[in-house]
């Protein structure tokens, strides 16, 4: 069998099963099984593939038309340009989700500019968190746009803060983000005002040993929460459904009642004119929006997705 016959025997399988994308798919498994980039393999009709290539890709072609995702069958998926392993610990990131970090950047560019300020080009100086951070891809996204600033990335999964390490390690940045096994910003320290939180598994110091003073507050609390509905869960796709961490997807029976903790932390451990970035789901904009309505939040301002999808809100913490 040669590499035009394989994909489109692929193409034939993943067609008949009604599988989304089904060609971007055929390719990707193919890629995945020989190796090789996409130029080349439409440089390469001719070649054969090795008997145990085929098999390989044949085995692949089936478990994606029984509905595993793509990127759990071959390990990985782009994000802001750069490459994740991802597994079933994790959610698979998501074009949309590169929103945020848009966002997030031009609020902090914007907070600089307003106040006067050098802009901060590396991050110097700056304290971001990543809330439920899956993969890692948010946080090292970020990490690779701000060099110079301190990341905290939570998650209350063990599994999916392996993934996120090694996607760190891969990416050369493990040494200026600390994983940490809490739920929501429990770990995180807060302002004079809130009480003092309780210490989380996998904490890190947030202040050197023996210091007296308050320890410093958030300038950018980033996350994409999980936000489907438990309601809404048997009219998912069956990849999403059936293969992606409950824990990442599912926001309670709603689907938006994880996010009235996330603020309400948030305004506990932001420092004045520190700002919030959330990721939305499809419609969860009229119960999210309220939760920002108080003294404690300005500049309130929603993005929409390509689609026109209410996909980003960003606030300001007073």
């Amino acid at each position: 069998m040669n590499i035009r016959a394989a994909l489109k025997e692929g193409l034939a399988r993943l067609r008949e099963a009604h599988t989304p994308s089904f060609t971007l798919a055929a390719e990707l498994l193919l890629l995945h099984v020989i190796g090789r980039d996409r130029a080349w393999l439409y440089a390469h009709p001719e070649d054969e593939l090795f008997p145990e290539d085929a098999a390989r890709y044949r085995q692949l072609l089936a478990r994606r038309a029984a509905g595993e995702p793509t990127q759990h069958l071959t390990g990985k998926q782009e994000f802001w340009g750069l490459e994740f392993e991802v597994t079933p610990d994790v959610l698979i990131p998501r074009p949309e989700t590169e929103h945020l970090i848009e966002i997030a950047l031009d609020r902090l560019a914007v907070r600089e500019l307003r106040a006067g300020r050098q802009q901060k080009t590396q991050g110097e100086g700056l304290r971001i968190a990543d809330v439920g951070t899956g993969s890692g891809c948010i946080a090292i996204a970020l990490a690779h746009e701000l060099p110079a600033a301190t990341i905290f990335a939570t998650d209350t999964s063990p599994a999916a803060l392996a993934v996120a390490r090694r996607n760190a390690q891969h990416h050369n940045v493990s040494d200026r983000i600390h994983f940490i096994e809490c739920n929501l910003l429990d770990a995180l320290p807060v302002g004079a005002r809130h009480a003092v939180p309780r210490t989380a598994v996998g904490a890190v110091p947030l202040q050197p040993s023996g210091a007296s003073h308050e320890s410093p507050l958030l300038d950018l609390i980033v996350s994409n929460p999980p936000y489907i509905g438990q309601r809404e869960a048997a009219s998912l796709p069956r990849e999403v459904r059936d293969h992606e961490p409950a824990s990442a997807l599912f926001g309670g029976e709603e689907g938006y009642e994880l996010c009235a903790a996330l603020v309400t932390e948030a305004a506990a451990r932001l420092a004045p004119g520190g700002l919030l970035v959330l990721e939305l789901g499809h419609d969860s904009l009229p119960a999210v929006r309220p939760l920002f309505d108080t003294p404690a939040w300005t500049s309130v301002a929603v993005t929409n997705d390509l689609a026109g999808i209410p996909r980003v809100i960003a606030a300001e913490h007073q």
